[in-house]
């Protein structure tokens, strides 16, 4: 077959040096034979295809395997990761004008893995993939946020940054108009329950009742339909996993608290940024006072440490950035 396969070519390339000013006949041999070369082994593709013998090499050493979305004993359901492979052919003809590998010129394709966020039991999601270099802003908006909300949004927008604004359900319904800047505005909307009820305390039936009855809220004056729920007080419990489940959705916490809801100095969030972000964290905080004031520290914290800030659907994609 190898032999055929060399023979072809080898007919190929005189029917090409022959006509090669006809470029139907030299689209003929890309098409026909070029991508017959992965078959052959890296000697018998050098012979005939240099370039293409370079770029295989490449491809060999840069190529990057996709990440499975897993259970971790720390952070619960965590999300996969996309893999990426050299494109070979792609890669050829960007190079075959001057024939000279360049590394500018190699096309990538993501790969995605093989088991997705979706697959896994419901579990609460602390973290994003920690291959990830992303960051995600949590911001909780209930009763009192009002006074803080136009400053924490000012920043956000002087820096460029799009975060997610899980919103109470009674918080929307009275308060429209703020709902609707923070959704113009480009942010990512989640639901934050309905008037602060402990999910613990109801029932299953209940607690199911509860999201919904914000789910409503929100598509009614947003027109949007949020795929994740945040607990009031992180309080849940196996029937706030089964609840949220049964309605498409996930239920996200955290994995750095800025403890803003002790009212502390806004150093001290800072400081709490500073030394507990890393790839992957996902970010809490109120629409405080603390956080009108150091949000756009935390901010700066952040990306001086090489990390993109993103939405929480961003950061649980399984979408590569920074390459």
């Amino acid at each position: 077959m190898k032999r055929m396969i060399l023979s072809g070519l080898v007919f190929a390339c005189l029917v090409w040096m022959t006509f090669g000013s006809i470029s139907s006949y030299r689209g003929l041999f890309l098409s026909q034979f070029i991508p017959q070369l992965n078959a052959l082994d890296q000697t018998a593709a050098g012979v005939y295809h240099p370039l293409l013998n370079k770029i295989k090499t490449y491809a060999g050493t840069h190529n990057v395997k996709p990440i499975d979305a897993k259970l971790d004993p720390v952070w619960k359901a965590v999300p996969g990761y996309n893999g990426r492979e050299v494109n070979i052919m792609a890669s050829y003809h960007n190079m075959e004008d001057t024939k000279t590998f360049d590394p500018s010129k190699v096309v990538y394709q993501e790969v995605p893995p093989k088991v997705h966020l979706k697959d896994l039991a419901p579990h609460p999601i602390y973290h994003g993939n920690p291959n990830k270099p992303m960051v995600a802003l949590l911001i909780n908006v209930s009763t009192g946020s009002n006074e803080y909300l136009p400053q924490i949004l000012k920043t956000l927008d002087q820096f460029g940054v799009s975060a997610t604004f899980f919103l109470d359900g009674q918080w929307v319904k009275d308060n429209p108009r703020l709902a609707m800047l923070i959704c113009e505005e480009g942010h990512a909307i989640g639901n934050f329950g309905y008037n602060q009820e402990n999910m613990k305390t109801l029932s299953k039936a209940k607690q199911t009742a509860q999201i919904k009855k914000t789910n409503d809220v929100l598509e009614a004056v947003l027109d949007i339909k949020p795929h994740y729920f945040f607990p009031p007080q992180g309080s849940f419990n196996e029937q706030t996993l089964e609840a949220t489940n049964k309605l498409g959705m996930r239920t996200v916490l955290w994995s750095v608290d800025t403890l803003d809801w002790k009212n502390p100095d806004p150093n001290d969030m800072l400081e709490i940024v500073n030394t507990e972000v890393e790839s992957g964290s996902m970010v809490v905080m109120r629409a405080s006072k603390g956080t009108a004031e150091s949000i756009g520290s935390m901010i700066e914290s952040i990306e001086q440490k090489g990390y993109t800030l993103g939405t929480v659907p961003e950061l649980l994609s399984e979408e590569r950035i920074g390459d």
